[in-house]
């Protein structure tokens, strides 16, 4: 833009150019940034950004995301990870075997309706509801590394 059509032509021979005589156009004249949200702007960050200040919880040293890793599957949903065909297969003496590890998943959780039918079902970790569907059903829980 040229400089004949800037705004502050008009204010050319007044001394404070609309920024006033008292006040004065100073730099940061309440700091940089999120300066002073400890002090004087501690009320507006309390008013206006409530919890931005401040810890909540535990620290948890050196912590490794795997050691919280255990992907999870409910009981209803165990017999899809195996074909129709194979539950067809099944016998009362050779039940289906189940292996949820195989399809990601460490530990069966209890949730929904037991199994239709008896199954063998091998995983790392079983919770006790899971477990008792799992048998209620005339199947069997084992246990792998």
């Amino acid at each position: 833009m040229p400089t004949r059509l800037h705004k502050n032509r008009k204010k050319r021979g007044h001394v404070s150019a609309g920024h006033g005589r008292i006040g004065k156009h100073r730099k940061h004249p309440s700091g940089r940034g999120n300066v002073g949200a400890f002090t004087h702007h501690r009320i507006n960050f309390d008013k206006y950004h409530p919890g931005y200040l401040g810890k909540i919880g535990m620290r948890h040293f050196h912590y490794q995301k795997g050691q919280t890793h255990k992907p999870t599957i409910n009981v209803d949903r165990v017999l899809s990870l195996v074909s129709a065909q194979t539950l067809a297969n099944g016998t009362k003496e050779a039940l289906p075997v189940i292996d949820v590890t195989r399809s990601g998943f460490w530990k069966v959780l209890g949730n929904g309706p037991q199994p239709s039918q008896p199954v063998i079902v091998k995983a790392k970790f079983f919770t006790r509801k899971a477990e008792e569907k799992i048998k209620a059903a005339g199947g069997a829980c084992v246990l792998t590394a």
